[in-house]
């Protein structure tokens, strides 16, 4: 019973500080806001992030992969009509690797998932 003369003390002050209406000085309002715009010209200022796509890539080694492959079958098979088989199946298979990135560009969004953002290091990072 002690503790309620406490809990009333606490209960006026919470109340008290609800009611209270601080507004801002004018001149405070224009430091604030001189501060915020030149944080924000520093952030302007600071330099572009450089963005290297790399979404080309697999499709480029498969195409590759697949073509030295189809070289190698026309080298070392020696039926003729087996070779050009084991290359044509190259070439297709490398082409179908072309059209699986195409398809990918198209329905998934690959080219921002495989970017690399290279950011300049300065004073501000």
């Amino acid at each position: 019973m002690g503790d309620n003369r406490s809990d009333v003390e606490i209960e006026k002050l919470i109340r008290a500080s609800l009611k209270m209406t601080d507004v801002p000085s004018p001149e405070l309002n224009r430091k604030l806001k001189a501060a915020l715009y030149q944080q924000e010209a520093v952030l302007q200022k600071r330099p572009v992030v450089h963005k290297l796509s790399l979404w080309y890539l697999p499709m480029v080694f498969n195409l590759i992969l697949f073509s030295l492959l189809a070289v190698l079958a026309l080298i070392v098979i020696e039926n003729i009509y087996l070779s050009y088989f084991a290359a044509g199946a190259c070439f297709y298979i490398g082409l179908l690797g072309v059209l699986l990135t195409v398809v990918g560009l198209k329905r998934a969004d690959i080219k921002e998932e495989i970017t690399i953002r290279v950011e300049k290091r300065g004073v501000l990072a």
